[in-house]
């Protein structure tokens, strides 16, 4: 079973932040994933050739070339920041201090 802490845990590794509520009720759900893998698990496939794709390996695609259409300086001019000619982008992940 999972527990709340192993929750909490992960929220944590991926700077997640919950309700108490919503940490319950995440335990729950993924007790019920874990218990659904278990009894897949106990299938006997023995003889059962895996599947890796569901479709024809063929691709009905064109050959992926590239197009340059806009020149470097023409993509630059629609963004709002740039630095060294490069897009610049605001910070998502703060490091904190003490790390």
């Amino acid at each position: 079973m999972i527990s709340k802490d192993e929750i909490l845990h992960v929220a944590e590794l991926a700077n997640l932040k919950f309700q108490d509520n919503e940490v319950d009720s995440f335990v729950s759900q993924l007790d019920k994933i874990v218990n659904m893998e278990s009894k897949l698990s106990s299938v006997d496939t023995t003889g059962i050739e895996p599947t890796y794709n569901m479709g024809d390996t063929n691709t009905v695609f064109r050959e992926d070339k590239g197009i340059h259409t806009q020149t470097r300086e023409q993509m630059l001019e629609n963004v709002p920041e740039t630095d060294n000619n490069l897009i610049k982008v605001p910070t998502i992940v703060d490091k904190e201090d003490d790390e």
